[in-house]
């Protein structure tokens, strides 16, 4: 693959969107995230897969599982560059927007992140290292429960997911009473760190950074762990589990979302001259061999 120079970009709020005439990467901005299914179309044929076999299995059981499997924090010891030149090896099976290694989409969004942003250098390495829990992908684990959007489970499923319509259907909680009301085995206003989400590798990155007591602040965190939270930051659902922190917290989960979705492109980073930058910020906020 030829290496190309990054292009600038102007980044611009998604409330804004909809004034804008000129192509954000590669496409108008108004057509991401679009989840419309063509049976002729292998990409959105392979997100339309993905979604309903996450829809399917991620269950209240079925996390807790892969909660006590992989919070033990025992399947491999690396350092965040290590894991990092992993994602040269995957496509997100997920993304209707993207069909190039995660790797050039997290140097994508951590450039233009630094491109606006060039004094919060935790936001720049959150960019950098947020899709970092797709590792588990190497390690015998469907995309699945890997990548996607994130939703609550425990409680009934909010309408603004995608492919809610029917990609439910055969997911037993949806039959549990325990779990199948709008609050579910929660209480009113909870907060969002005391509800159960569906696995992904937004919920494992964070656990692994806390778990290596990792450097970065609340913010970056947070953002971490919500970043594919879409039915909660995009869709305004579960508003009644927020608590007073959630709602002040949103605020940065969706400056990084328009930074995560809105550089996608087909134009690759130089990688190798940026890592002595980044490899810097690595060394500031998580150094070292860190376990996994």
């Amino acid at each position: 693959m030829k290496v190309l120079n990054a292009i600038p970009v102007k980044i611009i709020d998604p409330s804004e969107l909809h004034k804008l005439e000129l192509h954000f990467a590669d496409k108008p901005v108004e057509d991401f995230r679009n989840y419309s299914f063509d049976e002729n179309d292998p990409i959105k044929v392979r997100v339309r897969k993905t979604y309903y076999d996450m829809h399917t299995n991620q269950t209240v059981d079925f996390v807790k599982d892969k909660m006590a499997k992989w919070l033990t924090f025992s399947h491999f010891k690396s350092t965040v560059r290590d894991a990092l030149e992993k994602l040269n090896n995957l496509v997100d099976e997920s993304d209707p927007d993207n069909d190039i290694p995660n790797i050039v989409h997290a140097f994508q969004t951590a450039e233009r992140i630094r491109q606006d942003h060039p004094d919060l250098d935790w936001f720049q390495l959150t960019g950098l290292v947020h899709d970092l829990g797709k590792v588990m992908a190497f390690y015998n684990e469907p995309q699945w429960c890997v990548v996607g959007d994130t939703f609550v489970v425990g409680c009934q499923w909010a309408d603004s997911i995608v492919y809610r319509d029917h990609s439910f259907d055969e997911n037993p909680d949806g039959k549990d009473p325990r779990y199948n009301t709008k609050y579910g085995m929660y209480k009113p206003n909870c907060g969002l760190d005391n509800v159960i989400m569906s696995w992904g590798h937004d919920e494992y990155l964070y656990r692994v950074l806390k778990h290596n007591n990792t450097t970065l602040p609340e913010e970056a965190l947070y953002m971490i762990k919500y970043h594919s939270f879409y039915p909660w930051h995009t869709g305004n659902d579960y508003s009644h589990l927020e608590n007073e922190k959630d709602k002040e917290m949103k605020k940065w989960v969706l400056e990084m979302n328009k930074y995560d979705l809105y550089t996608k492109s087909t134009t690759i980073p130089d990688i190798e001259s940026l890592w002595p930058y980044y490899e810097k910020l690595i060394d500031k906020y998580m150094p070292g061999v860190l376990e996994w």
